[in-house]
């Protein structure tokens, strides 16, 4: 990927409020095709308001969000969907009633992801078609969630920290199936506490402090230097 291509999604000063609230206080952010991009921060910084100013779940007060050259501020978030952002949210919300393969269905779009393709992808997933959401591990339903989005075909996929509450185990099997999909050119936007994880993943990294940008660059920067991992992030 050239440094030089276009951005995908560009957030560019965005404010963002619950209520009276103010949760995000200018952020900016910039994706560009084929990359993997992390929003680090500890709980509560504004990684996940600044996802959903994105998707359309809390429509920014100020700023502008841009895909693809359109602005879509306030988009409803079916839009954003349709337009070819998919959202993993961090509290997974798959359809408990449903079997894994009814979740996936009722996502189903045209497009190179199939039911078959998200199986060789997470293949514990057709061993459990039949089986409720709602009787699935946390890791499992982790699995459907990211797999019921593909089914939507996006072209960015937007990844709430995904490996909140999982454990150990199931975040290496989940790493590796990221990276896989970084692999495959698939945009990715990851907003993660897990520093580990995340620099194992992205190419540029931007620090999220009380709603604010602290940091943004390399991720090979914080990976090869300790004291400044400590500064941002407390470690």
């Amino acid at each position: 990927m050239s440094a030089a291509a276009p951005s995908l999604l560009d957030v560019r000063d965005v404010h963002t409020a619950y209520g009276l609230s103010r949760v995000l206080f200018g952020v900016s952010v910039e994706v560009r095709p084929g990359e993997c991009v992390c929003l680090l921060g500890r709980n509560g910084v504004g990684k996940s308001t600044t996802m959903r100013s994105i998707i359309g779940l809390t429509p920014p007060q100020a700023g502008r969000v841009t895909w693809k050259g359109t602005d879509i501020t306030g988009w409803a978030p079916y839009r954003v969907a349709r337009a070819g952002i998919g959202f993993v949210p961090e509290d997974r919300r798959i359809f408990a009633d449903l079997t894994v393969w009814e979740n996936l269905d009722v996502a189903r779009k045209p497009g190179p992801w199939t039911v078959e393709r998200v199986f060789d992808l997470f293949p514990k997933l057709r061993d459990l078609s039949g089986r409720n959401g709602g009787f699935l591990s946390g890791g499992e339903q982790q699995m459907l969630t990211i797999a019921r989005t593909l089914m939507g075909n996006p072209e960015l996929l937007l990844l709430d920290e995904p490996s909140e509450g999982l454990a150990p185990l199931v975040v290496d099997h989940l790493l590796e199936q990221i990276a896989r999909l970084k692999r495959e050119g698939l945009t990715i936007l990851l907003a993660e506490q897990n520093v580990e994880f995340s620099l194992a993943l992205a190419e540029r990294v931007y620090v999220l402090e009380k709603g604010s940008i602290r940091f943004s660059g390399l991720a090979t920067r914080l990976r090869d230097d300790e004291a400044l991992r400590h500064e941002l992030l407390a470690l």
